[in-house]
């Protein structure tokens, strides 16, 4: 015995690295050793056009892991609110979201392979419409990609999840995936987040992610 530690296979070696790339860029956030009225650590906050959008952890006895939610409650164009600390090419994201209250809209989605607050994609769902859409957004310009009928109670909890790898995009609201597709108008690693849409009030809670 020399005390040297045994040497790994490649293919091991490969296996390990693979994993431990994975377990580095998963995670999540429940917002709930969060103060109240700030926002976590590594979340930035904005909108895509114009308004004045309210991101705050706030209090709410029916979130699913309660006591805190992130709650959108001013206005904009495309309010936003991204994890800037996780890039992510290829993965997941997911979040419980309640729409609570709009004249306009009362949507609530997720944001993924975010570059800046005017490139990225989005899936959404809303309240209003009862529908769930999947958008890209270039130059500050959102594009419809594709969007389909569902329903999207208002005042309770949704959880949705986005699988994406290369061109390839499943978009599940609740107990139902609505969307499968192809779609490669933006590519590489970019953070991820949450966001609604002109004067929706929402709130958010368990978000999580992870890579491939």
């Amino acid at each position: 015995m020399d005390g040297s530690r045994p040497k790994l296979s490649p293919l091991a070696l490969s296996i390990a690295i693979a994993l431990t790339a994975t377990a580095a860029s998963a995670g999540g956030e429940n917002f709930d050793t969060v103060r109240p009225g700030t926002l976590p650590e590594n979340w930035t906050c904005g909108v895509t056009g114009k308004g004045s959008p309210i991101w705050k952890v706030e209090t709410d006895t029916s979130a699913p892991s309660n006591p805190n939610v992130l709650k959108q409650s001013g206005s904009g164009t495309f309010p936003w609110c991204v994890k800037q600390s996780v890039r992510i090419a290829d993965g997941f994201v997911e979040v419980k979201f309640k729409p609570l209250a709009g004249r306009e809209d009362q949507a609530g989605g997720l944001l993924w392979r975010f570059k800046d607050g005017d490139n990225y994609y989005i899936a959404r769902a809303n309240a209003l419409e009862n529908n769930v859409s999947l958008y890209h957004v270039e130059k500050g310009r959102r594009i419809t990609i594709k969007y389909v009928d569902a329903p999207v109670a208002a005042s309770q909890w949704h959880l949705m999840r986005v699988d994406f790898s290369g061109s390839a995009i499943k978009v599940r609201l609740d107990d139902t995936q609505y969307l499968e597709l192809n779609d490669r108008h933006i590519s590489g690693a970019g953070a991820v987040g949450v966001w609604t849409k002109a004067d929706s009030v929402t709130e958010f809670d368990d978000f999580s992610y992870g890579g491939q």
